[in-house]
C-alpha cells in the first residue's frame, strides 16, 4: 500500500478534501475527549485556505483521492510547528502518518531554516504519542486546557531524524 500513495504539495484545490478528511480524522479524537468543539471540528474552509497560502501543506494521494495531510509553519526563531497530521482511517497502521510527518519536516528545513521541530497532541492520544516517539520526538511539556484535555508538547532536532 505505501508505495502507491505519494506525498506532495497541497494546492488551494485540495481545500475542500482536507478539510472533509479532517473532519473524518478529528472524530475520535473529539470521542476521546468527549469535545466536539474542538478546532479541527470547526474550522472553517475559508481558514484553511489561508493555511494553504500560507504555511507549508503536505497532502497524500491514493489516485486523485487525499488521504492524509499534515501542516507546518516556522516561526522566527527558526521553530517549526507542524499540526493537523491525519490519515484516513482505512490506511492508518501502515506507516504513511510517518511518512508525512518525515516529509513535512524535509520540506520546513529546506524551504524555511527549520532549526527544531514542535507539536503537540492530547494526553490520551496513546497512537499519536507513540508515532511522534518514534520518529525522535521527546515531550518538554505539558499544559492543562481543560479538566478532561492536556496538551502534551514534544520537540526534536532536526538531527534527530530516524
Amino acid at each position: 500500500m505505501g508505495t502507491s500513495v505519494t506525498i506532495s504539495t497541497a494546492t488551494d484545490d485540495d481545500g475542500e478534501q482536507i478539510l472533509k478528511l479532517q473532519y473524518l480524522c478529528y472524530q475520535a479524537e473529539a470521542a476521546l475527549y468527549d469535545d466536539y468543539g474542538i478546532e479541527p471540528l470547526t474550522q472553517t474552509l475559508d481558514s484553511l485556505r489561508a493555511e494553504l497560502a500560507e504555511g507549508c501543506v503536505m497532502v497524500a494521494r491514493l489516485g486523485r483521492e487525499v488521504v492524509g495531510s499534515v501542516r507546518g509553519t516556522v516561526d522566527a526563531d527558526g521553530t517549526a510547528r507542524i499540526g493537523k497530521l491525519i490519515v484516513h482511517p482505512r490506511l492508518q497502521r501502515h506507516g504513511l502518518g510517518g511518512r508525512l510527518l518525515a516529509a513535512v519536516e524535509r520540506r520546513l528545513a529546506e524551504e524555511r531554516s527549520a532549526k527544531r521541530y514542535r507539536l503537540f497532541t492530547g494526553h490520551r492520544s496513546e497512537g499519536n504519542l507513540r508515532l511522534y516517539r518514534n520518529h525522535g520526538y521527546a515531550p518538554v511539556g505539558t499544559e492543562q486546557l481543560t479538566r478532561r484535555l492536556s496538551l502534551v508538547t514534544l520537540e526534536k532536532e532536526p538531527s534527530a531524524a530516524p
